[in-house]
């Protein structure tokens, strides 16, 4: 499953995965209505599989209507509907009365419960490992257990944060998953909209070279997030990683977008295609997974090792099991 991947996410990316045989997934929360419904329609006019839409619940993030944002989303066929950061129990019904069904992050196994309890159809357990805005204290290992352990055996729990290869999906459904969520690993995909700058770093970056914090608060307050190292990084902890209104240099301008938009010092939106100035100052999104991506491929190609891979791991374990046995 690809996880929503904020503002890089793209029709094209989630038709791929859904076309590969995976669950793609669109960040919706930050378009407009209009660009909400185009976007939905792009990715049914690409894939007849399955796909998702995912809304961010809570109000310092949103910009539209929670409500009217919902409607348009199933209006415009979305068959899944991944909830985040909130109670997602107010909209289970709306999205059942579509004959669409719900997913919803929890970073803790009492949010699952919780969740489970509002009628949700799968949950995505988020350990603190994970790319871009957190939403856990966790770790995967020791949170995909719990939440496992907590839910239902007919709800699917789908691990988030840390894994980037076969290996790591094989190690969540070890502990309890039915599912992996992959958000790193797809930031660096042909289809997705990150800009070259952003994807060499994802590709370069080690698991020691993250930060979690809050140094891109502008847009999304006191919101703890995980993003690569950066010059921008280094001196928000530098000076005592002051909050947003003790920085001197945050009116800045750094770069701006492709319609012409200023993105200053410590915006939340990280770099997509077409983005010119100072890069590197924008976040540049990844979890501690980052140092399992090599290179760049098409979103066919990273859905179709991951199973691979997958499916070598438990051969392999199971070829352990049997000599042990022996």
């Amino acid at each position: 499953m690809q996880a929503p991947i904020g503002s890089v996410s793209t029709p094209e990316l989630a038709a791929a995965v859904s076309n590969a045989g995976g669950l793609g997934t669109i960040a919706v929360t930050w378009r407009d209505f209009e660009e909400t419904r185009t976007a939905i329609e792009a990715i049914r006019e690409r894939t007849e599989g399955p796909f998702a839409v995912n809304l961010v619940l809570d109000d310092d993030a949103r910009e539209y209507p929670i409500g009217e944002h919902l409607d348009v989303c199933l209006d415009a066929g979305a068959p899944l509907v991944s909830f985040s950061f909130g109670d997602p129990a107010p909209y289970v019904d709306r999205v059942h009365e579509a004959e669409a069904e719900v997913l919803a992050t929890a970073g803790s196994a009492s949010e699952a419960r919780s969740a489970v309890d509002a009628g949700v159809d799968a949950i995505v357990a988020q350990g603190w490992e994970a790319g871009g805005h957190l939403q856990s204290e966790v770790a995967t290992t020791a949170l995909v257990p719990a939440v496992a352990d907590a839910t239902p055996e007919e709800v699917p729990v789908i691990a988030a944060g840390g894994l980037s290869d076969g290996r790591g999906l094989a190690a969540a459904l070890a502990l309890g998953a039915d599912g992996g969520w992959f958000g790193t690993r797809f930031v660096a995909t042909d289809e997705a909209d990150a800009h070259d700058e952003y994807q060499r770093a994802v590709v370069d970056g080690d698991a020691t070279e993250t930060v979690r914090g809050t140094p891109f608060p502008k847009g999304w307050p006191d919101q703890p997030h995980r993003t690569l190292e950066s010059a921008a990084t280094e001196r928000w902890i530098a000076a005592g990683r002051p909050p947003l209104s003790e920085r001197e240099d945050s009116g800045q301008e750094v770069a701006e977008t492709p319609a012409g938009d200023s993105l200053e010092r410590y915006v939340d939106l990280p770099p997509i295609s077409g983005v010119e100035g100072r890069v590197g100052e924008l976040p540049h999104y990844a979890g501690q997974s980052v140092g399992g991506v090599d290179a760049v491929h098409s979103a066919t190609t990273v859905v179709e090792a991951l199973v691979e891979d997958a499916l070598a791991t438990i051969d392999s374990l199971c070829e352990h099991r049997s000599g042990g046995a022996a």
